[in-house]
């Protein structure tokens, strides 16, 4: 059975490529739109207060299929989950990125000088193209000028997934989150993956058939582990690093208190330990 969160089809319309796999009354292909925003709700109804399932950065894509009052859907390409966008958050696609974002959050400045008019706060992983430079300044297009050392051409990656995960402590807790702002624990596990140049699925239950299964014996630091409905980084084997909804923000504690917790709270047990 086809997965709805990664496959862009409904009964009316699917994309083209699915022709002969599922069923829908037409086909059509998908434009590419590229994300003009530092943040754009991926939404599960075309509606501004739908839950927000997902969160685009700037500068990645999204595959378009429908326009309709205001809204977009489609298909996120970094991580192929389907949803509404606000098309008011979408543009043409412009250049190839060549630069992202290499840490936790930096400003855009309207010039190539810190004391001008910030235009915008963008995340980790965000991606760019540059079309300037001048002294320390690398103006991105769309957007404005970033100081250059925050910035890290694409495919140059970080190499510590646990490090950069730790750069997000005291990010408050947000559902469908992947902003450094505020986000969720699959999304804090797929953000800190994406730096050291690895794809992961996007929610808990995908990351758990995604990863290699390791036993508990054979924890150690950077292995995850997983309840129903959560996943947590592991800094040692004794202490986890997670965005949850416990602290309302991604925090470090004992594995065994949250074990405890979990269950004393009807979650269960803990369903897997992955290595990534």
């Amino acid at each position: 059975m086809s997965d709805p969160r990664l496959t862009l089809a409904r009964p009316d319309l699917a994309n083209l490529d699915l022709q002969g796999l599922v069923a829908a009354e037409r086909y059509a292909a998908p434009t590419l739109r590229q994300v003009a925003v530092p943040t754009a709700a991926l939404r599960k109804a075309a509606h501004p207060m739908a839950e927000q399932w997902d969160q685009l950065l700037f500068g990645e894509l999204f595959r378009v299929l429908d326009v309709k009052d205001g809204f977009a859907w489609g298909q996120a390409a970094r991580d192929g989950y389907v949803g509404f966008v606000a098309e008011d958050d979408l543009a043409a696609r412009g250049a190839p990125a060549t630069h992202q974002v290499a840490v936790p959050r930096t400003y855009a400045f309207a010039e190539p000088d810190i004391k001008s008019r910030p235009v915008g706060l963008y995340s980790l992983n965000a991606l760019t193209a540059i079309e300037a430079v001048e002294g320390r300044f690398a103006r991105g297009e769309g957007t404005g000028w970033f100081v250059a050392a925050h910035l890290a051409p694409v495919g140059k990656v970080l190499t510590d997934h646990v490090a950069v995960a730790q750069g997000y402590l005291g990010a408050p807790y947000q559902w469908g989150g992947r902003e450094s702002l505020g986000l969720d624990c699959s999304g804090l596990v797929q953000q800190a993956l994406a730096a050291c140049g690895k794809a992961v699925p996007r929610d808990t239950d995908l990351q758990l058939a995604f990863f290699a299964p390791i036993a508990a014996e054979e924890r150690r630091r950077g292995d995850l582990v997983f309840w129903k409905g959560h996943v947590a980084i592991l800094l040692d084997a004794e202490t986890i690093l997670h965005a949850n909804a416990h602290h309302m923000a991604v925090a470090i504690e004992p594995l065994a208190e949250a074990v405890a917790r979990v269950e004393a709270a009807g979650g269960g047990g803990v369903t897997g330990w992955r290595r990534p």
